[in-house]
């Protein structure tokens, strides 16, 4: 789906994000709401070796996996008017050029009682990409992110804002795929650290 299909007749759209996009969209936007989206879950099973990564050494990132009995928590943000076009264009360079993703279209439910679900936009990394890393063990996955970096930063700091948004904005679910990893790479942290 290309940006230009995505906006054609529309005024505003809703963008779901599940991984940076929950702490740092980086474009402007409406208004935000955090909520779920069903029948996929989040993993670290996508490699970036531009924001979290290199060549060397990728990084790992979360891609939606699907899985009709799950959901996935996140944040949707509304672009509107000017905000539309230009979120687009950052997202596609940030997300479909340098991160491999595709687009598509959910149904996000807002949290809280009588809140209705909206069509809003999702990037996910298929197994056809040739950044997609699959699945692996907690500790496999903890290893490399405590190892990895990229030019965005630390992919360490990509797991622990993840972690803390899920504990901040969703307390109430338990993902424990995000939260195995996020001990394993912690404790291989103070490993790295000991032995220095």
């Amino acid at each position: 789906m290309k940006p230009q299909d995505i906006i054609a007749g529309k005024t505003s759209l809703w963008i779901f994000g599940y991984g940076s996009l929950v702490w740092k969209p980086d474009f402007k936007y409406q208004r935000s709401k955090v909520g779920y989206i069903q029948g996929y879950k989040r993993r670290f099973w996508h490699g970036d070796n531009f924001h979290r990564g290199n060549d060397e050494l990728p990084g790992r990132v979360v891609t939606l996996i699907e899985d009709d009995d799950e959901t996935t928590w996140g944040v949707a943000f509304e672009v509107a008017g000017s905000q539309l076009e230009e979120s687009l264009k950052y997202l596609n360079v940030r997300e479909t050029v340098c991160g491999g993703y595709m687009t598509k279209m959910v149904d996000f439910f807002p949290e809280g009682k009588d809140q209705p679900p909206v069509q809003a936009l999702v990037y996910i990394a298929t197994s056809d990409n040739p950044l997609y890393l699959g699945p692996a063990t907690s500790e496999e996955i903890g290893a490399q992110i405590a190892m990895s970096r990229g030019k965005t930063g630390h992919n360490l700091e990509y797991l622990l804002r993840l972690a803390e948004f899920m504990r901040s904005s969703c307390p109430h679910v338990e993902d424990n795929h995000l939260f195995s990893i996020e001990a394993t790479a912690l404790t291989m942290v103070s490993y790295l650290l000991a032995a220095q």
